[in-house]
């Protein structure tokens, strides 16, 4: 049996889903109710009201930390999420990961 953790594996080693294009204005994003699929929500509830504000930081901070780039660019609107951004409960290296490309596009600063 292992002692310590490793370093190799766990939730922090997961690659996050930060797509250049997630901001294209050609994409259609999600908005009013959604059912996020099983992939992102395999357990608990799974239907969100994009239009309420903590729905929508709860349905973003599972598609950041559980989604493709595919339900990124679907699910998250950029304008919104760094409206959110502050309040959301997210891992450090999802975080880190969505902090740079915010920065590196002039959304934070």
């Amino acid at each position: 049996m292992a002692t310590t953790r490793s370093s190799d594996v766990g939730p922090s080693t997961r690659p996050v889903a930060v797509p250049d294009d997630v901001d294209d204005p050609s994409i259609t994003k999600a908005a009013g109710q959604v059912v996020l699929p099983a992939h992102l929500r395999w357990s608990g509830r799974s239907n969100y009201d994009l239009s309420d504000r903590r729905d929508r930081i709860s349905a973003y901070e599972q598609v950041l930390t559980e989604g493709t780039d595919d339900d990124v660019r679907y699910f998250i609107d950029v304008d919104l999420l760094c409206d959110l951004w502050d309040e959301m409960v997210l891992s450090p290296h999802v975080r880190a990961a969505w902090d740079s490309w915010l920065r590196r596009t002039g959304r934070l600063t």
